[in-house]
């Protein structure tokens, strides 16, 4: 299957990393990348090892392969930017900050919906799932098992909702619309990571979240907070669920993320 990896020239000499989510795919950034480009940056949304492909691709990687896919963005990016920030969604905004962590020469990051826990108001089955996803390090049967996303999808907007049940493929190209446990044990340890290392974290973070989020409650938005090291400035939104950065409230997701990498401050929310 091809790279579905894609990248944006801009002309003011920064550029970001944009970085989807787990079982997510690059298209899923598509909208705030060229949001971005329009300011001035040079976009690049790498493909997750193990992405974009099917079970059996996915579950033959871990944590730190897809770190090291971000790795090897951001040096092909590095090569043609005078400064970059990195900012993702969910995994790949804790990704993101485990950049950030061993490369301190990043300007600044952005995280979209941090979760530490799918504890959100539509996903308290997710609890039981503690004890299973410790075995499934050693019973190759629990890695695969899998669950599929729920309604309403971590999107709020109604029509974009619909066209993801009725054609999934036409809005996220490469990805998969259900969960495997491995892949879920690895997103849990990559969090754990994050806190272990946040402490290594001295760049300015913004932090992006909504307030009815249906997949993690806002409290994991201020959890990455208390782990940083840096300056936090924390966006709540009112009309959004998960998926922030597709859903109702993307453009001020993208104008405030544009902002916040220009070194500005972010808008009230009636104006944004």
């Amino acid at each position: 299957m091809s790279d579905k990896s894609f990248r944006f020239e801009g002309d003011n000499g920064k550029g970001v990393l944009l970085v989807h989510g787990l079982t997510g795919a690059p298209g899923e950034m598509m909208f705030l990348a060229k949001r971005l480009q329009k300011r001035g940056f040079t976009v690049y949304a790498p493909q997750l090892a193990g992405h974009c492909q099917d079970l059996k691709q996915l579950l033959s990687t871990t944590w730190e392969d897809w770190l090291g896919s971000v790795h090897a963005a951001y040096e092909q990016l590095a090569r043609s930017v005078d400064e970059i920030s990195v900012a993702g969604i969910c995994v790949g905004g804790a990704l993101g900050i485990a950049l950030a962590a061993e490369k301190p020469e990043i300007k600044r990051t952005a995280v979209y919906s941090m979760t530490f826990e799918y504890d959100g108001w539509n996903m308290k089955g997710w609890y039981r799932l503690a004890p299973l996803m410790r075995l499934s390090r050693v019973l190759p049967m629990f890695r695969t098992l899998r669950f599929e996303e729920r309604h309403p999808y971590g999107i709020k907007d109604e029509r974009l909702r619909e066209q993801l049940e009725k054609a999934p493929d036409t809005v996220i190209d490469g990805a998969l619309a259900y969960m495997p446990l491995g892949a879920l044990d690895e997103m849990y340890r990559l969090c754990r990571h994050v806190e272990r290392t946040g402490r290594n974290v001295r760049q300015p973070t913004l932090i992006a979240h909504a307030r009815d989020d249906d997949m993690s409650h806002p409290r994991n938005a201020q959890r990455l907070a208390d782990a940083l090291a840096g300056p936090v400035t924390m966006l709540m939104l009112e009309d959004s669920f998960h998926m922030i950065h597709v859903d109702r409230e993307r453009k001020r997701v993208a104008d405030e993320t544009a902002r916040f990498f220009n070194g500005g401050e972010l808008l009230p929310a009636a104006t944004g």
